[in-house]
């Protein structure tokens, strides 16, 4: 739908309706902006989040067969 097609869109409508979609859109435009707004990254954060054991780079058990 092009913004043209859109615009005679809401044009017709009734002005109770034309309310509606004002609000809608300001609706949308806050939910924009709060998308675009990035939270700061903290080095570390995830630090002792998960342990990597030992012997992680070992070759497994069950591939023995084809080494």
């Amino acid at each position: 739908m092009s913004d043209l097609d859109l615009y005679n869109s809401i044009i017709a409508l009734p002005e109770n309706l034309k309310e509606e979609v004002s609000d809608f859109v300001e609706f949308l435009k806050q939910k924009a902006e709060k998308k675009t707004v990035k939270k700061e990254r903290v080095y570390g954060y995830a630090k002792g989040a998960f342990i990597i054991p030992p012997d992680f780079d070992e070759p497994l058990d069950v591939f023995k067969d084809y080494m």
